[in-house]
């Protein structure tokens, strides 16, 4: 698990693939990796990898081609900066929110705004998660925790202020980047636990989604 608290920006260095297989070498820059044992997980743009080589000044992981298929890992060039955050420890602040690393799509940057104070973003999101974002809810990515200030179907606005742009890599989007996305991993509980006995049913998944008449059901009321 991790928090979306991005704790430093690393670069790609070196790639190679073998049999659909990807093995990605990254240097970690300042990610302090004196308690990084061989064996465990960190996040590279919101994707938990494991490291399975330590030589220093970095780590190397194995990419799936199962992984591959579903982010932009395919698409990584050589110099590349990403996000990195080590798995969370139980006794660490929980600055975000959960996160699995485990990434549910790949939106896209579709405008940029600059101004003085922050940069705006308006990204869509998949069909199939697009239900999954809340005005003021979480979402995370690249790795990157987020809150979501408007929707408006599938597309969503996010802000990001000067010190996530400086910390992160998304000072380097533009519109038309791909990017991860994970969605809240309350939601996704929520919505499963609302189908009750149906959730067994494949053909019930659609007409048993979240609703405000489902949550009425429930005892939800809607705050005016």
């Amino acid at each position: 698990m991790f928090t979306g608290i991005i704790e430093a920006v690393g670069e790609v260095a070196d790639i190679r693939m073998k049999d659909g297989d990807m093995q990605l070498t990254l240097r970690t820059g300042k990610l302090d990796l004196s308690d990084v044992k061989l064996g465990d997980s960190i996040a590279v743009n919101g994707v938990c990898l494991t490291a399975v080589v330590l030589p220093g000044d970095g780590f190397v992981a194995d990419v799936s081609r199962e992984t591959l298929a579903h982010t932009r890992f395919e698409n990584l060039k050589v110099g590349e900066p990403v996000n990195l955050e080590k798995a969370l420890m139980p006794t660490s602040r929980l600055g975000g929110h959960l996160v699995s690393g485990h990434v549910d799509g790949l939106g896209e940057v579709v405008e940029r705004h600059d101004d003085a104070r922050s940069i705006r973003f308006t990204l869509k999101a998949p069909a199939e998660l697009s239900r999954y974002i809340a005005h003021k809810g979480s979402i995370t990515v690249d790795g990157v925790s987020l809150t979501v200030n408007a929707v408006q179907g599938d597309h969503f606005e996010l802000n990001i202020v000067p010190h996530t742009a400086q910390e992160t890599i998304m000072d380097h989007y533009q519109s038309g980047r791909q990017v991860h996305l994970e969605v809240d991993l309350i939601a996704r509980y929520l919505e499963r636990l609302l189908q009750g006995g149906a959730a067994g049913h494949s053909s019930s998944a659609e007409s048993t989604g979240i609703s405000l008449e489902k949550l009425a059901e429930y005892g939800f009321t809607r705050r005016r």
